[in-house]
């Protein structure tokens, strides 16, 4: 089973997914917000056999939660409800300003990097997840 990480935005949706060892993160494409963006995720999420979501969480700076935080939990619920999964809710400070860097280094026009910068936070979100839940079972191993 993989998981599947969200940048959750106002216009779109970042999706990445991991590898079946649950490794490394790929980016997989930017929905389009609308009424049809659950069943695209209905789609993605047989396809590439989820068992686990993992939704960036936009806490300021200070760690403080604002109005986009309290979309993103309304919509960490709907997600629950619509596939029955675990959501686990991964503060993404900075994902989107490493994204961002990573394109700027790999000489990414403007045009480009518009059109890819969600699914590539995505990509920073659950690999910060990934990251985290190896290191955590590693200790647990000591």
């Amino acid at each position: 089973m993989r998981i599947m990480g969200l940048d959750f935005g106002e216009r779109t949706i970042g999706v990445a997914v991991s590898d079946a060892m649950l490794l490394t993160a790929q980016g997989i494409k930017t929905i389009r917000r609308s009424k049809k963006e659950l069943e695209e995720l209905r789609t993605m999420l047989q396809e590439y056999e989820v068992d686990h979501i993992v939704l960036g969480y936009p806490k300021n700076m200070n760690g403080t939660l604002g109005p986009r935080a309290q979309a993103t939990e309304e919509f960490a619920q709907i997600l629950k409800e619509e596939f029955g999964l675990p959501v686990t809710l991964w503060d993404e400070r900075l994902s989107t300003m490493g994204a961002q860097r990573s394109l700027l280094e790999a000489d990414v026009s403007r045009a480009k990097r518009k059109q890819v910068i969600d699914k590539m936070a995505a990509v920073f979100i659950l690999q910060g997840y990934l990251d985290y839940i190896r290191l955590k079972n590693g200790q647990n191993k000591e």
